[in-house]
């Protein structure tokens, strides 16, 4: 688990004033470890331009130059002058070595991105779009220092921003990297050590990016047990009673020892799943909204919630507004896409916005509503997956495309509803699930566009 940041620029001059470390120091660092990446990936005399802008991120790429020249060929393609105090200084010194600079963008191995950095909040001139449109066409493996030209403080990102293979970014891990729209710009990233171990160059953060590492699966260690001890989940079955089956599969094979469809309806279902009218007495969490529809009168959802079993809700519950009255429960958890929460945040009252308003101020509204809502464990769908309570947040970014099919917030919806009937806490079950979601589907084999629900849940007994 990994701190995120909105900016580093209080963690450099904590630097500068507490260890002594100087702009020029950090800069080298920063430099260095582009410098060290390259040696790493690419072999000597590989081209090498580096297209530095007139601040700070500039001077980064023209330290970079100096480190690499004369091992690599190396170009420097100005974008805009020097005109910070270090790139003045950093031009100085790539002067004194005669470094080529280059005033049209030449074929290379690699390409450096150091224009823009962080901080950035503005937009693009006609003559900057046309340059960085030339440098996303130019064939090469592509770095950003720090993060991508075009890719705004509060992750917003310009048409025309850069694309890269891979993100070095200084020091931290920003927020602004695991937007959503970010995802197609970003690349993979690492953090480049400024001279200082991260434990002591970062402070505390309520925001934390999850790894792959922090998985627990639940595990049985009694050996003289029965299915009694490994919980009952309970599942409206809704209209659309296969999104509630597939939550119901998802459950059993996730380590529940009893999964119930309580439904009215004549329907045909697994043998290994449970089928009844009222709540089983045993039951010791429940899962509502997966197909919903319009299969529960009022009456009968209140007769299901009637209870202070965790629940978990999903889907179609975010557009009746009865969801206000069990906002108030004390272990819930809530599993909305965007289109959903914009839905929730308008019933709420905490924002009446679209849907393309929430994406580019996601971290914004799960901030919100969390602060209303603060016994609520919140998981925002997406590209890059939010988890919030209180005031803890959570990233979960290793979804892929590959979950992009009908179904697949069905089975999640049930990993999470396996671990609360197993005694999970709410945040510990929607992190825990979460990652092994995604963990499901960076596991298949089979073609990205291929992937169908009973995939995902197949492959759970390989976790």
């Amino acid at each position: 688990m990994q701190r995120l940041f909105d900016e580093v620029s209080t963690l450099d001059k904590r630097c500068y004033e507490e260890f002594g470390l100087s702009e020029d120091i950090l800069m080298e660092h920063a430099a260095n470890g582009i410098a060290m990446y390259i040696r790493e990936n690419f072999s000597k005399n590989s081209k090498i331009v580096i297209a530095c802008g007139s601040g700070n991120n500039g001077a980064d790429g023209l330290a970079c130059a100096r480190l690499l020249h004369g091992d690599y060929k190396v170009s420097i393609f100005y974008v805009k002058k020097p005109k910070s105090k270090m790139a003045l200084l950093q031009e100085k010194r790539v002067k004194s070595l005669k470094i080529k600079q280059c005033k049209k963008l030449q074929k290379c191995d690699v390409l450096i991105d150091a224009i823009i950095g962080t901080g950035f909040n503005g937009d693009f001139t006609p003559d900057m779009k046309i340059t960085m449109k030339e440098l996303n066409n130019l064939e090469a493996f592509k770095i950003a220092c720090d993060i991508p030209s075009g890719l705004k403080q509060n992750g917003e990102c310009l048409e025309e921003t850069f694309v890269a293979d891979i993100s070095l970014t200084m020091g931290a891990l920003k927020k602004s990297m695991y937007l959503d729209m970010t995802k197609d710009f970003i690349g993979k990233i690492k953090v480049i050590n400024l001279g200082l171990s991260r434990e002591i160059y970062e402070i505390y953060s309520n925001w934390k990016l999850l790894d792959l590492d922090d998985l627990k699966l639940p595990c049985r260690t009694l050996k003289n047990s029965h299915k009694g001890l490994f919980g009952h989940l309970s599942l409206a079955c809704g209209e659309k009673s296969g999104a509630s089956i597939m939550s119901a599969k998802s459950a059993l094979r996730f380590g529940s020892g009893l999964v119930t469809l309580i439904g009215f309806e004549d329907i045909s279902i697994p043998h290994s799943i449970m089928y009844s009218h009222e709540l089983p007495k045993s039951t010791t969490a429940l899962a509502l909204g997966m197909g919903l529809g319009n299969e529960f009168s009022d009456i009968e959802l209140d007769r299901f919630l009637d209870n202070s079993f965790p629940l978990i809700l999903d889907a179609d519950i975010f557009y009746n507004k009865k969801i206000i009255q069990i906002l108030n429960r004390k272990e819930l958890v809530l599993t909305p896409h965007a289109k959903e929460f914009v839905s929730l945040l308008k019933l709420t009252k905490i924002a009446d916005i679209s849907v393309d308003d929430l994406q580019k101020k996601r971290f914004i509204y799960v901030e919100k509503f969390c602060k209303k809502f603060r016994d609520v464990t919140l998981l925002l769908k997406g590209a890059n997956t939010i988890i919030g309570k209180n005031k803890e947040f959570f990233i979960n970014p290793h979804g892929t495309s590959v979950l992009a099919k009908a179904g697949s917030g069905d089975v999640l919806s049930g990993l999470i509803g396996s671990l609360l009937a197993q005694g999970h806490g709410c945040l510990d079950a929607t992190i825990n699930a979460s990652l092994s979601h995604t963990k499901l589907a960076l596991n298949y084999q089979g073609a990205d566009f291929s992937l169908t629900p009973d995939d995902l849940i197949d492959g759970i007994c390989n976790l």
